[in-house]
């Protein structure tokens, strides 16, 4: 993966900040957010197999409609293709990996046959030990192959702000490859990348992918989701 630049990587830490503020306006507003959004059809009838995005406000597409958002976009995607597969977003704005920790069980309810694990930016705006935030992914991750032994896992890469220093964003940045390997997961090595840092491609806050922001974010999701839809 290519080194983020300073000014992108400050954007990016914005970007995480505003992560945790929305997270709080959606629980001021009593808005329902633990409820996954279903992306296609809900019949109870639909043998179709799942797709879940566990991850936060850019899954949840913060500031623009969802079905506009990385998420909203692949299901549509997959739909237009006629495969099997219908997606869940599971996006929680302000989410942690130990927020994420607590609330896998409930999301294992359901059946999952890829699972999109889009967590740990938070922490890192939080300074969170990078151990600690492996070891939460590693216990989500696990809980999810041990009851969907079959389930295929994809690990979204995330990146830490420059103002923790070299040796934080090192070992920080090392948590997602290094779990990839560990769970032979699909790695996407940086889900911002393109969008982090382009003016156009975010709202007016500077932080939010917009809308044009998330369609290269969704090209970013499905270079690696692709080949395992066909698999």
């Amino acid at each position: 993966m290519n080194k983020i630049t300073a000014p992108l990587a400050i954007l990016w830490m914005l970007v995480l900040f505003s992560c945790e503020d929305a997270g709080k306006q959606q629980n001021d507003n009593n808005t329902t957010v633990e409820k996954p959004a279903v992306q296609s059809d809900q019949s109870s009838l639909d043998e179709r197999k799942v797709i879940l995005f566990f991850g936060n406000s850019l899954s949840a597409a913060h500031g623009i409609d969802p079905e506009k958002g990385f998420v909203g976009l692949t299901a549509k995607r997959i739909d237009s293709l006629g495969l099997p597969y219908k997606v869940i977003n599971a996006g929680l704005s302000g989410e942690t990996t130990a927020g994420g920790k607590t609330r896998i069980d409930w999301i294992l309810r359901q059946p999952i046959d890829i699972f999109i694990l889009e967590l740990g930016g938070n922490d890192a705006l939080r300074g969170i030990d990078p151990d600690d935030s492996y070891k939460n992914l590693k216990y989500i991750i696990e809980q999810v192959v041990a009851k969907y032994t079959d389930a295929k896992i994809v690990i979204a890469g995330m990146e830490a702000p420059p103002n923790m220093g070299a040796d934080y964003t090192s070992n920080f940045r090392g948590i997602f490859p290094k779990l990839a390997k560990e769970y032979d997961a699909a790695l996407i090595p940086f889900l911002l990348e393109g969008v982090g840092g382009v003016p156009s491609l975010n709202l007016p806050d500077g932080i939010h992918p917009n809308v044009e922001g998330h369609k290269v974010v969704a090209e970013n999701v499905w270079a690696v989701l692709e080949g395992l839809l066909v698999n």
